[in-house]
């Protein structure tokens, strides 16, 4: 358990924003299944882009209990202090700042881990976002901008000091992206300079991994990104292990199947029939690629055009596949 301003967080399993995929259905099911905090999907500073259909879905709460994160992204720091203020009208309880995003599209605006370059800019924001909100404001980082230039250590130094209540760090610089080794020696050491809580961030995808980085970090939690695509389980897995020291069995097929089934359906009421087809797509071949004959279930799959059509397949890859395990 930890804090982030007001809010005791009771696990530490956080799922990570990822634009186009932490939507509501996304992060209500991660609850579900154990996260201790989810974080929305990016939403940019720029209010010409508030009344877009992306935006004003991106910013949906429906019943999520307290609390609610949401992850701003910009590079003025008025910009940014007025986002945060519409978005807690909106009903966010904390405000996430993204200074992590290695996205090119991002980065060419001087925004997301392009910010990094400027420790100045990045005191400017952060201050003037504290001031204009009277909930917590948390910040998301990378160990620095390229390899020559990792100044993780600095900027959360300067976080704290600008009222900043809790620092997530992905152990990668920008330049690095996904790949390469994850600097856990960087995240401890951003723990040690630091007294508000830290989360240790990259390649976090086992419930042993999870205690190996803890137990190396210091962190005061993990946040899962990637490795939640298609396994919401991760977090009830990592939570078990944390607490008892013992791994749990994976779902079985009958639960695996029902946790999808639900996951679909939940996409199609928030979308309507063509977005909930359209990105039910990803998710649905992010938990089935894995599985033995998945990837032609999917091409199979994402040919369908309506909820029925893709229920009744999903459905029917279930009753098949537990046939063959009963067969086995």
């Amino acid at each position: 358990m930890f804090t982030i301003g007001p809010y005791q967080i009771e696990h530490k399993t956080i799922l990570a924003p990822m634009a186009g995929v932490t939507d509501l259905p996304f992060r209500q099911l991660c609850r579900q299944m154990g996260a201790g905090l989810v974080v929305s999907e990016m939403v940019a500073a720029d209010p010409s882009t508030w009344s877009t259909r992306k935006s004003r879905l991106r910013i949906q709460f429906g019943d999520e209990p307290a609390p609610r994160s949401v992850q701003i992204a910009g590079y003025d720091p008025q910009m940014m202090a007025d986002a945060a203020q519409f978005n807690v009208t909106q009903g966010a309880q904390i405000i996430d700042i993204n200074m992590g995003c290695p996205a090119k599209k991002v980065c060419k605006r001087a925004a997301g881990s392009a910010l990094l370059q400027d420790p100045r800019l990045v005191e400017d924001i952060l201050k003037t976002v504290v001031a204009a909100v009277e909930v917590p404001v948390t910040l998301k980082i990378r160990t620095g901008w390229d390899r020559q230039n990792r100044n993780a250590v600095t900027i959360a130094k300067i976080a704290e000091e600008s009222g900043i209540a809790a620092l997530a760090v992905h152990g990668r610089t920008r330049a690095c992206r996904f790949v390469g080794e994850v600097e856990y020696d960087t995240i401890a050491q951003v723990v040690e300079a630091v007294d508000i809580p830290v989360l240790a961030n990259g390649d976090i995808n086992s419930p042993e991994k999870a205690v190996s980085v803890l137990e190396h970090t210091g962190a005061a939690a993990v946040m899962i990104g990637r490795a939640a695509q298609g396994n919401p389980w991760i977090f009830k897995q990592i939570n078990h292990y944390l607490e008892h020291g013992q791994l749990l069995a994976p779902p079985s097929v009958d639960q695996a199947g029902r946790v999808m089934s639900g996951h679909l359906m939940a996409l199609h009421d928030f979308y309507g029939e063509v977005g909930g087809v359209r990105i039910s797509r990803k998710h649905i071949g992010w938990y089935i690629n894995p599985l033995p004959g998945g990837k032609d279930f999917t091409q199979l799959f994402n040919q369908l055009e309506s909820t029925q059509e893709q229920q009744k397949l999903l459905n029917q890859f279930f009753k098949d596949y537990a046939h063959q395990e009963q067969a086995a």
